[in-house]
């Protein structure tokens, strides 16, 4: 066995359906005496309702939460926090909630207790990426990492088939880099394979039947282990790529993601064969590029990049911008190649 370093990150996670319900009592547990709830403004009203859950221990909410993390929406929260003597902070909701919540505690170093509703996994991370004037910045810290996951399975009942594929694609792209990612170790691996296999089999079941709980459930769990391998090992192409093509042309997080992926892991392909025949065999493929497509298309992703609103005059900076700030991939960075891995995602083509 090759030599490798394994490093476990902190934190309480509880997995169920009803866990919710468990929210005020891990407030209480960490001493908390003024949390501020944060959501999206779609979610609201479910924040809202949690504030009256948590009662007096909680300084109201904070629903402004924008996907790709704006700084100018953190420092409007930051104005909050202060004026509100917050001492902690309670998400709830997808990649966005969570990222806004990651942003104050890297600032203020505020214990997080947050409670998914979507297959992103961001809540297993100590990452954060931040967008300013075009540009997603990307950044780790152990103030990033929350304190407490509240995984409930009811909460994932809301989220509307369209949107539990590209999540739950999003999910399984954190697992296939973690597969081959400079940091690789057997045990983030063994997590990676059964995580994507969780959600290769939970996502059709949840498109032919959005209300099967073990689906939902097996769905979770899923994202959860993939969450685990973006949160301990690093990242390549694939997650460079999307969040140059986020910051520059503000496309929807996930929706990109799951129009990349193949794509990514088609370049990568040649240079990772063992950690592709663990992807073919966790989705029961052969290969694993054109299987990622075929997944995610018969459950009714969008697969290219120009209908999630990216310009075709787009491809030649994305291009420029992905290549600098070197960072490492298994396969070299090729400047040809990444055009043409752009434009084949740009128009959405089936890797071969």
């Amino acid at each position: 066995m090759d030599a490798f370093v394994y490093n476990a990150n902190p934190g309480r996670v509880i997995f169920g359906a009803g866990t919710l319900s468990r929210l005020p009592a891990e407030v209480e547990r960490l001493g908390l005496a003024r949390v501020l709830v944060l959501a999206t403004p779609v979610q609201e009203s479910s924040a809202q309702e949690l504030s009256r859950q948590i009662g007096s221990r909680s300084a109201g909410v904070f629903a402004d939460a924008r996907m790709h993390t704006p700084v100018e929406v953190t420092e409007r929260a930051m104005a909050v926090v202060a004026e509100r003597r917050v001492d902690g902070l309670v998400a709830v909701g997808g990649g966005s909630t969570t990222g806004l919540a990651k942003a104050l505690a890297l600032r203020t170093d505020l214990p997080q207790i947050v409670a998914p509703t979507t297959y992103a996994g961001s809540e297993m991370t100590p990452i954060l990426g931040e967008t300013q004037g075009g540009r997603k910045v990307t950044q780790s810290s152990p103030k990033i990492l929350p304190e407490v996951v509240i995984y409930d399975v009811d909460l994932t009942f809301t989220l509307p088939v369209p949107q539990s594929v590209t999540s739950g694609m999003n999910a399984i792209a954190h697992a296939v880099e973690a597969l081959y990612t400079r940091e690789a170790n057997p045990l983030i691996s063994l997590l990676a394979e059964s995580g994507i296999g969780a959600l290769a089999r939970g996502l059709p079941r949840i498109a032919k039947d959005p209300r099967d709980r073990e689906a939902r459930s097996c769905a979770l769990y899923g994202a959860w282990l993939c969450g685990i391998c973006l949160g301990t090992v690093g990242m390549a192409l694939h997650h460079k790529l999307c969040h140059t093509l986020g910051g520059m042309f503000d496309l929807p997080h996930a929706e990109t993601h799951t129009a990349v992926l193949p794509h990514a892991v088609a370049y990568n392909r040649p240079a990772t064969p063992v950690a592709m025949q663990a992807v073919a065999r966790a989705m029961g493929v052969e290969d694993p590029a054109a299987g990622l497509y075929d997944l995610a298309k018969s459950l009714g992703a969008t697969m290219a990049l120009r209908e999630l609103g990216m310009p075709q005059s787009g491809i030649a900076p994305a291009t420029e911008a992905a290549l600098a700030n070197p960072y490492w991939n298994p396969r070299p960075l090729e400047k040809e190649a990444i055009r043409a891995l752009l434009t084949s995602a740009y128009e959405g083509a089936r890797p071969v």
